[in-house]
């Protein structure tokens, strides 16, 4: 796929929005890894760079507009914004406090809203905003708080792409399943084994083949696509099985 223009990408450092890095590198988009960790981001994008590709790294907290702000206003052009950079933890319904609860709502919903808004406003028709969601959205136990940022992501992607649609923008998100990340390999490793049992599957996703996923709705080719939410998960979020 041949691509030009400049794609922004938050919590590039590892995980989904690491492959997604060197996933629109290699399709030809120069590219803006936004994070929190200064050295790891850096690290990565000279990795990149080393291979050929036009990478910067950007230390950046997307809950903070100034933050936003600077990184925004060091490049000519914004084409595409993928939001990657979240949170997850682990708690029943009946432990969780607000401060955990706010905290969640704050990095995955606000770390989501200010970058896109920014972006937005910056770029022309045929720009592009891809957003991470989770199958998690659909509801789950032990993580509510985690649920109910993913349902929200999924209803700001829908009400930015019918604002912005007249302006020739596509929002879009994407909704992974139990994917092999930094953030799931956290969990003690009887753990991510029996997550990964209950894959329709029987393994947990790569990053690169969310990375794939989100790469077509980065395309200027898909622009007529808009207000979706596509799930990357084996079919998981299908239910029960089929006679």
């Amino acid at each position: 796929m041949s691509a030009s223009g400049t794609a922004f990408i938050t919590g590039a450092a590892q995980g989904i929005g690491l492959a997604t890095a060197r996933r629109l590198a290699q399709d030809g988009l120069r590219v803006v890894m936004m994070d929190r960790s200064a050295p790891v981001v850096e690290r990565e994008a000279s990795v990149l760079r080393q291979a050929g590709h036009d990478v910067v790294s950007a230390v950046c907290d997307v809950c903070d507009r100034s933050s936003v702000l600077q990184v925004f206003a060091s490049e000519q052009r914004v084409d595409v914004l993928v939001t990657a950079a979240g949170i997850y933890n682990d708690a029943r319904f009946l432990d969780l406090d607000e401060a955990r609860f706010r905290q969640m709502l704050d990095v995955n919903v606000i770390g989501t809203f200010i970058p896109a808004q920014e972006a937005a406003r910056r770029m022309t028709r045929g720009g592009r905003i891809v957003t991470i969601s989770s199958r998690g959205a659909l509801g789950g136990t032990r993580f509510a708080h985690y649920v109910a940022s993913k349902a929200a992501i999924i209803g700001l992607t829908r009400a930015m792409a019918m604002e912005l649609r007249s302006a020739g923008i596509a929002v879009n998100s994407v909704a992974p399943g139990f994917t092999d990340t930094p953030m799931t390999r956290s969990a003690p490793a009887e753990m991510f084994a029996a997550w990964e049992a209950l894959e329709p599957t029987g393994k947990a996703a790569t990053p690169d083949e969310i990375a794939q996923a989100i790469a077509f709705l980065a395309s200027a080719s898909t622009t007529f696509v808009t207000g979706q939410t596509l799930f990357v998960d084996g079919g998981k979020s299908l239910g029960g099985l089929s006679i």
